[in-house]
């Protein structure tokens, strides 16, 4: 895949957007704890960025998912990876099973108004005690009359204090774990809907996480997005743009070593600058050559998925590797950084706490391996 000029003139909109609406106040949301989620997607919606591969009829550019990873990518000329990952929840991680699946009626009622950027969506999938493990979790939404009735609690919910609605995945039936699930929309001032608490995080700090509890909220049968007992399946497919949004975002490396690179040219030790260090030099050369292999396995995942083919394997394969590049370069440049490098104010210092959440947030690295080994057919039957 390579973008092309209508590719690059999306991103460098994009980045202009960012240099006036959001990177002159990152520090301050970042210091916070939260950044103003509704007046940033408004001013996003209205410019496109929210929906660029959603249909037209409901408000989006209609355009592949290129330019999706078009988007990604740029974003991260955001000084903070929180913000880019806020908007992810958004557009490639909570909106793609409604997108898909979702009636006409649902679709107006909650894409629509979360393309415009009118409504902050969130995703409601790991719990305390079902992270990655997805099949395990225990929230359940029994019927009663046309009605859901909604009991549990999701964790980690990026937006979660902000949003509108949840795409909430819930136990609909007993048996199979992996037919009994379905995806609800639910709107976040329901009665019973209880934001337990926001939670305190080492990185990605301008982003708002919530654990959300749910007691006997009900909600119309309707919100349902697609078949009923079909919500493993979806949130399965959704995952995969998900881990592809969040390989792009990590390709952010680029900006950390060539900001290392400027450091290191300026500050002297020994009588020479840094950079002028021979085991520095190739340790910059070896990561930047990490950085592009990765991106070329991203954008041949995309173009095959694009293409309409099932790229599980290869998504999880990029989240797995995207991530652990992203932390070798973080930890390598607050090394090459030295004192400054610890230190909170600065960029790279950012970058390493927001990087270690990759190989934990949307599967761990070892729920990759294990998605990868499958689809290799080498696990052992149990």
């Amino acid at each position: 895949m390579i973008f092309t000029e209508q590719h690059t003139q999306m991103q460098d909109s994009l980045k202009r957007f960012i240099d006036s609406e959001i990177n002159p106040h990152v520090d301050e949301w970042e210091a916070a704890g939260i950044f103003p989620a509704h007046e940033v997607f408004r001013k996003m919606g209205k410019l496109g960025f929210l929906g660029v591969s959603k249909p037209v009829e409901y408000g989006g550019l209609g355009l592949d998912y290129s330019y999706s990873i078009a988007t990604a990518e740029a974003l991260s000329h955001i000084h903070c990876g929180a913000i880019p990952m806020a908007i992810g929840v958004q557009t490639d991680m909570a909106t793609p099973a409604l997108a898909r699946f979702g009636s006409d009626e649902l679709r107006r009622e909650f894409l629509e108004p979360s393309i415009s950027g009118e409504y902050v969506a969130c995703l409601g999938v790991s719990e305390v005690g079902a992270g990655s493990d997805v099949a395990s979790i225990k929230t359940s939404a029994r019927k009663d009359g046309d009605d859901y009735i909604i009991n549990g609690g999701k964790m980690w919910t990026t937006n979660g204090t902000q949003a509108d609605w949840i795409c909430l995945l819930a136990n609909t039936g007993e048996g199979n774990s992996h037919r009994n699930k379905t995806l609800i929309c639910v709107p976040m001032k329901t009665p019973g809907v209880e934001i337990a608490r926001k939670l305190k995080k080492v990185g990605m700090n301008a982003s708002d996480t919530a654990q959300i509890h749910f007691d006997d909220v009900r909600v119309p049968q309707r919100y349902r997005i697609g078949e009923e007992g079909m919500g493993f399946t979806y949130q399965m497919m959704q995952f995969q743009e998900e881990r592809l949004w969040a390989a792009a975002g990590w390709l952010k490396n680029s900006l950390i070593i060539q900001e290392t690179i400027d450091y290191l040219r300026s500050r002297e030790a020994f009588g020479k600058p840094l950079l002028h260090n021979q085991y520095i030099y190739y340790k910059l050369a070896e990561l930047q050559t990490e950085v592009e292999a990765v991106r070329c396995m991203l954008h041949r995942a995309v173009e095959l998925y694009v293409g309409g083919t099932d790229v599980t394997q290869l998504a999880s394969m990029c989240k797995l590797k995207c991530a652990r590049v992203a932390r070798e370069v973080a930890d390598w440049c607050v090394q090459f950084w030295g004192g400054m490098g610890y230190m909170e104010e600065t960029r790279v210092n950012r970058f390493w706490r927001d990087s270690r959440l990759g190989s934990i947030g949307g599967g761990a690295d070892e729920v990759m391996m294990g998605i990868i080994a499958k689809t290799m057919g080498i696990v052992p039957r149990g």
